[in-house]
């Protein structure tokens, strides 16, 4: 069975992107740097978007996964840059009930229950799926998450986007590996309990 993997940048609070939901990839709370950018590119190569992999020569197919799943939000960001499809060489899946058609011919817009049509993808056979965010969309996928892989910040933004933006949910995961890079990110990588 496939795995659902929540890979995602956050602050040291649990902060996923600031208030106004932008990407926060372009602020200096969330700065992509080169050894970041390094330590993508050789562990989850698939997870930089077309254009980033173009511009890096990176042509190989998935290793760790062949699906990403996002939201609206998460999505609107590229759309916003120019981009229909920020992730070409990946089956694209964005779930909304209010986009419609997706602008790219290649990206399935996910209208109905998100967490039955996870559950579909992880049933098939391939690779793991990736959910990029965002924290609403995280939270209602929280019980078919099999791994969290958190880059976290040394940062603190006290509001934002959640991690997880939903109710009272415990849900124990066990840190299985933390790999700390010379600009001060954590990848922290846990895998669900039991």
């Amino acid at each position: 069975m496939r795995t659902l993997t929540y890979y995602v940048a956050s602050t040291l609070d649990g902060f996923i992107a600031g208030p106004d939901g932008g990407d926060p990839s372009t602020e200096d709370f969330m700065a992509v740097t080169p050894d970041l950018v390094e330590f993508i590119a050789t562990h989850y190569p698939e997870t930089l978007p077309g254009p980033a992999r173009d511009a890096m020569g990176l042509t190989e197919p998935g290793r760790v996964f062949d699906t990403v799943v996002e939201g609206r939000r998460s999505y609107e960001i590229g759309l916003a840059a120019g981009i229909d499809d920020a992730y070409p060489h990946l089956r694209h899946l964005v779930v909304s009930t209010t986009l419609g058609e997706a602008p790219a011919a290649a990206v399935e817009v996910v209208a109905g229950d998100p967490l039955a049509r996870v559950r579909e993808l992880k049933a098939e056979d391939g690779l793991g799926i990736w959910l990029v965010g965002g924290g609403r969309l995280a939270h209602t996928l929280l019980p078919e998450i099999d791994r969290l892989v958190i880059k976290l910040n040394p940062s603190v933004v006290g509001s934002g986007v959640p991690l997880f933006d939903g109710g009272f949910t415990p849900t124990l995961f066990e840190t299985v590996d933390v790999t700390s890079l010379p600009g001060g990110v954590q990848v922290i990588t846990c895998e669900r309990r039991g």
